[in-house]
């Protein structure tokens, strides 16, 4: 009873009550809301999000941070459009993109773990270096004259469900991170290292390894989104992913994982991630601005600060007392 009692209080049953009161709301508001195409729709408009979202959350866990994901995105795109543009061959230039966001994120990780400075000013510095070179690549031009196979693959589902294909790669990804986090000596080293990086070096932890590690390892999968972006949309360009980074951030602080590090699941930004995916789809369904649209995320981005935070102290309070009734 008493486990089942700390369960119903973690942040993450929040979680699972907000997702089903989202539900709710938005089938009472909308009668396309709970249809397959609907369903199609609120899946695929997140994935590049929700993807990126995946090795956030492993840097955030460390005690860094990322903001450089959207414009990596956007560049790994035009590189591929004008390399398509160009004659090339499709798989190299989606080659050559993967790599593009792998040299961004070892990029970061070396300012980062080679010349000691902060995460949030190097990324910020990158994330206008990144986009300013989508810019100068490609101009104010775009590519969109992609081969039928690349485009079915971005606006494709899997057989005769309304599952896109990018949904199956989140999956995969999802169960790779969770593995990798929560079941391998690597996520054990990435709490540590948030906790207390002096303590984890002393422990014999390659703090700057695993640093650097997870910077490639993000620069790597936003590129990725950046390639099922351009599929989705038939188009690279410059500004694609303009304010991605911001969702990112939301969706894994609003999943529980603590800004300063050493604290979080995959569990509760998988969660996170649906959350916002709903409510961006009711807004749009109900024809809300996007003004509105970005005031509510960035609500719910200062909800993701103070939220967890809040539920700890809750559970903290309430461990006290059972200690101080079973002493008395």
């Amino acid at each position: 009873m008493k486990r089942l009692r700390s369960l119903l209080i973690t942040w993450e049953a929040l979680l699972v009550v907000l997702l089903l009161i989202s539900i709710g709301v938005g089938a009472t508001r909308s009668p396309y809301f709970l249809s397959g195409f609907n369903f199609y729709a609120l899946t695929s408009n997140i994935m590049e999000i929700a993807i990126m979202a995946l090795p956030m959350t492993l840097i955030i866990i460390a005690g860094e941070i990322d903001l450089s994901v959207a414009s990596t995105l956007g560049l790994t795109s035009v590189v591929l459009g004008l390399l398509w543009s160009r004659g090339y061959p499709m798989w190299l230039a989606i080659g050559v993109a993967l790599l593009i966001g792998i040299v961004a994120g070892c990029l970061n990780g070396f300012l980062v773990t080679k010349l000691a400075l902060p995460s949030l000013v190097v990324t910020i510095g990158t994330l206008a270096l990144y986009r300013g070179l989508a810019y100068v690549v490609l101009g104010d031009q775009a590519v969109s004259s992609f081969p039928s196979a690349f485009t079915n693959f971005g606006f494709g589902t899997i057989g005769s469900s309304e599952i896109p294909w990018s949904g199956l790669i989140f999956a995969i990804l999802l169960i790779l991170f969770v593995v990798v986090l929560h079941f391998s000596r690597l996520g054990r080293q990435l709490y540590a290292i948030g906790n207390n990086k002096e303590a984890a070096r002393f422990s014999g932890i390659n703090v700057s390894r695993v640093k650097l590690l997870l910077f490639i390892l993000s620069g790597g999968i936003a590129a990725l989104a950046g390639v099922i972006f351009t599929a989705r949309f038939s188009s690279a360009r410059p500004d694609n992913a303009v304010g991605f980074e911001l969702v990112v951030v939301t969706v894994v602080l609003l999943g529980g994982v603590n800004i300063f590090g050493g604290r979080g699941s995959l569990l509760g930004v998988a969660l996170a991630i649906f959350i916002v995916a709903i409510l961006q789809n009711v807004l749009g369904l109900l024809n809300i601005s996007g003004d509105i649209q970005s005031l509510a995320i960035g609500l719910l981005l200062i909800l993701s600060v103070l939220g967890p935070n809040v539920a700890r102290r809750i559970q903290v309070v309430i461990t006290r007392r059972r200690l101080v009734a079973g002493s008395s």
